[in-house]
């Protein structure tokens, strides 16, 4: 499928921080991933067996702040992401559709203006056809002129998948 939207990853600026000093301000603790499937932010694939990964914290609204000059304030929130632990190069250019669209995943898009405050939020129940589902929540979210971005989350641990910037 084609997505009119674009999945952005974690920055590379930011996981070369975040392999050192996570945003609660812990080192990361890397270990090799017995069993595959753990969602990585850093190139919007699931984990192998065998690969290297660690668990960070890492606070998106806060970097995106950081830069853009925005304050998020009271929205400003950080949780658990997964992450190779050495650097990986990215998301592959031949990734259809959108990172763990997966029938039956429940997923929130959040939507946040460009003061990073939330203007509005959206939970999905993921049908059959996932990457047409979240793209239609996508074109609604945009339908908003104050919507800036767009944050994907799982419902089931509130874990933050990626991030969708207006076009």
């Amino acid at each position: 499928m084609t997505t009119a939207f674009h999945a952005e990853p974690i920055a590379p600026t930011a996981l070369r921080e975040l392999r050192i000093r996570d945003d609660a301000g812990s080192p990361p603790h890397p270990y090799t991933d017995d069993e595959g499937d753990a969602p990585l932010r850093c190139c919007l694939r699931s984990s192998t067996a065998g690969e290297r990964i660690a668990l960070v914290s890492y606070a998106p609204l806060r970097r995106w702040a950081t830069r853009t000059g925005a304050d998020p304030g009271a929205y400003d929130e950080q949780g658990p992401v997964f992450i190779h632990a050495e650097e990986c190069g990215g998301p592959a250019d031949d990734n259809p559709g959108y990172p763990w669209a997966r029938p039956g995943a429940l997923r929130v898009l959040r939507r946040y203006d460009r003061r990073g405050h939330i203007t509005g939020g959206r939970m999905v129940d993921l049908p059959g056809d996932a990457d047409a589902a979240l793209e239609h929540a996508l074109v609604e979210a945009f339908a908003d002129p104050t919507t800036a971005q767009v944050h994907v989350r799982a419902v089931e641990y509130g874990c933050y998948h990626f991030r969708v910037d207006r076009p």
